[in-house]
């Protein structure tokens, strides 16, 4: 009885199923509890306003900011750099100790702890090249930290593609480089785009690179410019939670600051969600 197909088979469904119900039931019992404590505070006041009377009032307008801004900038320099690594990796590079070597430190910064990137980002771009503690430094930072993300993804998407659409098109007499930014490119995007969806959440979410980096504790104002200091959420919320001057006062603006980045990187997916789709529409057409 015990090695009956049939029987076994029920006992694998049901702990697949009971597993699935379980990731969905501390999912929804996650964002349940962060939208029950933080809803009271959301208001157009505490996305507007800036912190006032040592973050204990006013809202959080500059983190919200900054966060927008450092999403907009590391991707702006990790999603290009990462698209064409994996293009070259996948179309162009020969098997050998090379890209072997480049695949396996990809890997490696893959699984390198954010902590790592953000010192390397504190002696590089703060310290060596002199940008300083800035919006600059820690834009590149999380681009270095997002990028083996976005290649893996992008590289996963590539090879999705099926070897007869390469084939057809050259078959025609068409470039190779031609071939992968009229074919191949348009048919791997909705993979491309799951790893940018990825990339965005991770870098709404991370503290330790940004604090290593330039991320302040308390300012009041937007940055002049790439080369000043700001505010993110993540780090906002954390120095509500563990070093305020008054935690428990603080603590609807707590809960408030996590239910306005949970909304960030959820309007992000759905729109991200909405270009995959829109691909795959006219793939299948």
């Amino acid at each position: 009885m015990l090695f009956n197909p049939k029987i076994n088979e029920k006992i694998a469904f049901t702990l697949l199923r009971l597993a699935a119900a379980l990731v969905v039931f501390f999912v929804v019992a996650i964002l349940a509890y962060i939208i029950y404590n933080g809803i009271g505070a959301l208001s157009i006041e505490f996305i507007t306003e800036m912190p006032r009377n040592r973050m204990t009032e006013g809202g959080i307008y500059p983190a919200l900011m900054g966060t927008i801004y450092l999403i907009i900038m590391s991707m702006a320099v990790a999603l290009p750099v990462g698209i064409l690594a994996a293009i070259y990796l996948n179309e162009y590079a020969k098997p050998g100790r090379t890209t072997w070597t480049i695949e396996m430190a990809i890997n490696n910064l893959a699984g390198t702890p954010s902590v790592v990137f953000g010192l390397f980002g504190l002696a590089m771009f703060v310290k060596y090249l002199g940008f300083g503690p800035s919006l600059l430094a820690a834009s590149l930072t999380l681009a270095l930290l997002i990028l083996p993300v976005i290649i893996r993804a992008s590289q996963e998407a590539l090879i999705t593609v099926p070897k007869e659409y390469r084939e057809a098109s050259l078959a025609l007499g068409v470039t190779k480089w031609q071939t992968i930014r009229k074919v191949v490119l348009p048919a791997a995007i909705p993979g491309m785009v799951t790893g940018a969806i990825l990339s965005v959440g991770r870098v709404a979410g991370e503290t330790a690179p940004i604090l290593l980096t330039g991320a302040a504790y308390f300012l009041p104002r937007l940055p002049d410019s790439v080369y000043s200091q700001f505010m993110a959420l993540p780090y906002h919320l954390f120095v509500l939670a563990t070093a305020g001057t008054n935690i428990a006062k603080t603590r609807p603006t707590q809960y408030g600051t996590a239910l306005v980045l949970l909304i960030i990187v959820l309007g992000v997916n759905l729109i991200a969600i909405y270009i995959r789709n829109h691909y795959r529409k006219k793939l299948q057409r």
